[in-house]
């Protein structure tokens, strides 16, 4: 056998078996390395209104910053408020530093100096905590840390807060203290 017959079987050796590799690896899907840290989108002074399942205001969110972790699918805010309508559709304003939202957003997360306004027309009341949960659907936010609540004339706080924008009903769940002080004492 000429060397010019060997170099041919060599190269379609090669051939064929670059062929089968070629042919095997096809099927295999290319692992693509997600960064789990990796927002798919970023959102700038921007105003949302989310709406419940009858197509009513469940809750609006204002905040200079949201970004969407792509691995999860949950948001992150900076310094947001989130208003919150009662069934005369006036607004519980909650603010705090930062915010996380669900991927379907089923729940809200405040934390930092979370501080809620009951809606103007009411009897005045703000109250004050470190964490505050916010479940739309539901017209509820609720908290297990410690909370302070200020009315003209009150301040109360105890552990754990759950407010139902709705009614505008609020409850301490627990080490619950208030002080009254008379209008003939401001």
């Amino acid at each position: 056998m000429s060397w010019r017959a060997g170099l041919g079987w060599c190269l379609l050796a090669g051939v064929l078996v670059f062929g089968w590799l070629a042919w095997n690896n096809r099927h295999k899907p290319q692992a693509v390395a997600v960064d789990p840290n990796k927002y798919d989108y970023i959102m700038h002074d921007f105003t949302m209104v989310a709406l419940d399942k009858e197509g009513l205001e469940s809750v609006t969110l204002e905040a200079p910053e949201m970004r969407r972790l792509a691995s999860d699918e949950t948001y992150t805010i900076t310094d947001p408020t989130f208003l919150m309508p009662d069934k005369e559709g006036a607004h519980w304003k909650m603010v705090s530093k930062t915010g996380w939202v669900a991927a379907k957003g089923e729940k809200l997360r405040m934390e930092g100096d979370v501080v809620g306004t009951s809606p103007p027309g009411t009897a005045p009341s703000t109250f004050k905590t470190t964490l505050l949960d916010i479940y739309p659907d539901q017209h509820l936010a609720s908290t297990d840390r410690e909370v302070v609540l200020t009315q003209p004339g009150a301040t109360m706080s105890g552990t754990g807060f759950e407010i139902d924008s709705q009614t505008q009903q609020y409850k301490f769940k627990s080490k619950v203290r208030s002080r009254y002080v008379p209008k003939s004492a401001q």
